[in-house]
């Protein structure tokens, strides 16, 4: 195995091998860029009207109304608890892979410790030159904390720290919405006439310097405040819950965790959806509530998105089990949908990198300003596009045997420039 010394001591291995690799969260990172992309067109179609949710357009045809009812109910804020179950297993995962090959508990963290640090600093560079709402920084700073404080307890005390994070989830962000609503109603809590969350994003702003000062802004915001704050208010509970599940390899061994996978999958998914349902149909008009409550601050939101997290651990289950089902297959001809996905996953970070550099210039007012012109189901395809565009890339860089740009890069931060691959069956140096 590869065998190197970096400022941090000795680190007996270097970077996952392709046998080392497990089908389900490659196929599941791949098919979360997919949702994350149709998740964030929403922002930037910057000359759409919102209503009181100040989110999804409330003009457009029957077929846009339908496509942002979807999007409420099956990707709003159910996105991003499946990316962190995911970075939370994938940092277990390597922390597990240093310890298992030699490397001491404390060097295999601070080379966890170093990828935090550039993925926070690649997030800001990322959201002031083309996105705000960037998740690199601010699951960066999450994971700089979290690995400080999780990462080296035992099993059992993850599991109690999961129940108290569950149990700060419901009472800090549920707590108060059931008490107002009891009080006084969906309308007794809630802003309708707060500014609405995607001019955060600077989409709509044709000066592309003004649009830099916003976007930092906000990309300092999530990276330095949102991500502490979620200690606080319990959102942490989906990362330590990847920290256990990848302790049990869930996703590389599912056949020891059929009944938990099932369980999840629709529990989760069901949940989720249920928690969505009153705001997808308040945003389309078949359910009156007060503007209050369908804002960002309102009481159908805080539903949607708490349940959101539920929704998100049940697409990990139910992509994991398709995964096991694909694995025992017999090959058939036919289009690499799956390895495609998974090729995607493995290049995710290129990947999502590169959804911005086509998205952005494209679609801001401070570049050609397509977005002006397109409805939500026309960005949904546009999105799908650009995704497609990706996968075939990242299906080619497989077929070569080369890992995505981004990935290189970070791996050469994190080990140095020894970082490559251990080849399989070789031995470690003393």
């Amino acid at each position: 195995m590869t065998v190197e010394t970096t400022t941090a001591g000795l680190v007996r291995r270097g970077a996952v091998r392709g046998d080392e690799r497990a089908l389900a969260p490659d196929v599941a990172r791949g098919l979360m860029l997919l949702l994350i992309v149709l998740s964030n067109t929403a922002y930037h179609l910057w000359a759409a009207r919102r209503g009181p949710s100040g989110w999804h357009p409330v003009d457009g045809s029957p077929l846009d109304q339908a496509v942002q009812f979807t999007m409420i109910l099956v990707l709003d804020m159910r996105i991003y608890p499946l990316f962190a179950f995911l970075f939370g297993y994938g940092m277990m995962q390597l922390f597990l892979r240093q310890t298992a090959a030699g490397t001491t508990e404390r060097d295999a963290a601070a080379i966890l410790r170093r990828r935090s640090m550039w993925l926070v600093a690649l997030g800001l560079a990322h959201a002031i030159l083309l996105m705000a709402g960037d998740i690199l920084g601010y699951y960066g700073t999450l994971s700089l904390l979290l690995g400080w404080l999780f990462l080296r307890r035992s099993e059992r005390a993850l599991k109690w720290w999961i129940l108290i994070a569950s149990v700060q989830l419901v009472l800090v962000t549920t707590g108060p919405v059931l008490y107002a609503v009891l009080d006084g109603g969906l309308g007794a809590i809630g802003d309708p006439g707060a500014e609405p969350g995607y001019v955060l994003y600077a989409s709509g702003e044709e000066n592309w310097l003004e649009a830099a000062g916003t976007r930092l802004s906000t990309g300092l915001l999530l990276t330095f405040g949102a991500a502490p704050l979620s200690l606080v208010l319990g959102g942490y509970v989906i990362f330590l819950l990847g920290f256990w599940a990848a302790r049990r390899r869930v996703l590389e061994e599912p056949d020891r965790h059929l009944p938990l996978l099932r369980g999840t999958a629709v529990l989760g998914i069901a949940v989720g959806w249920l928690g969505a349902l009153p705001a997808a149909l308040a945003h389309i008009g078949v359910l009156q509530v007060p503007d209050a409550a369908q804002s960002e601050s309102g009481a159908l939101t805080a539903l949607r998105d708490v349940t959101g997290n539920a929704a998100g651990l049940g697409y990990v289950a139910a992509i994991a089990l398709f995964a096991r089902w694909w694995a025992s297959r017999p090959p058939r001809p036919g289009l690499p949908v799956v390895p495609a996905l998974a090729a995607v996953g493995k290049r995710s970070l290129s990947c999502y990198l590169t959804h911005s550099l086509l998205f952005a210039p494209v679609l801001a007012a401070w570049g050609l300003g397509l977005g002006e012109h397109l409805g939500s189901a026309s960005m949904a395809v546009f999105g799908t596009g650009v995704w497609l565009l990706t996968a075939a890339g990242a299906y080619a860089l497989e077929r070569r045997g080369r890992r995505g740009p981004a990935e290189a890069l970070l791996r050469r931060l994190m080990y140095g420039k020894a970082a490559q691959p251990a080849v399989a069956g070789s031995r470690a140096a003393p």
